[in-house]
């Protein structure tokens, strides 16, 4: 499996981002992971990326939940959009990671994200979803 520089994990549940984690260092996926528990500290982390790269470096895959306090998955979306965020000229590719099974998320993520979210995977994280979600797009 191809290693990527980062690999941001962006969700509010502590011990899903503990299990990622591991799941990513296991694959030697990333040389770096980073989580961010909400999409506050995740719009943060992206922005001081801009300023200071060999602290927080920029991610080539985000992990996104949907569901979670304060900024849920899709407002952040709405403020990367809106801030032009993905529109930096380096490619980020966003998966929805989420328990969500509800229908109307992932009509949502294609009718309203389908340029920023080029996936929807449900939780747990697996090395086989990783590693699908590393070829198909790295």
């Amino acid at each position: 499996m191809k290693a990527l520089n980062c690999i941001l994990l962006i969700d509010d549940n502590v011990d899903d981002n503990y299990y990622h984690t591991i799941i990513i260092q296991e694959a030697n996926a990333a040389y770096h992971v980073r989580t961010a528990t909400t999409g506050e500290k995740a719009l943060e982390y992206l922005l001081e990326g801009k300023e200071c790269p060999d602290q927080f470096p920029f991610p080539n895959l985000v992990f996104l939940d949907i569901n979670m306090p304060g900024m849920n998955g899709f407002e952040f979306l709405e403020k990367v959009k809106e801030i032009k965020l993905l529109d930096s000229g380096k490619s980020i590719i966003v998966v929805m990671l989420t328990s969500s099974l509800n229908p109307v998320d992932k009509k949502m993520v294609k009718d309203f994200f389908s340029g920023e979210v080029k996936a929807f995977k449900n939780k747990p994280l697996t090395t086989e979803m990783l590693a699908d979600v590393i070829e198909k797009f790295f």
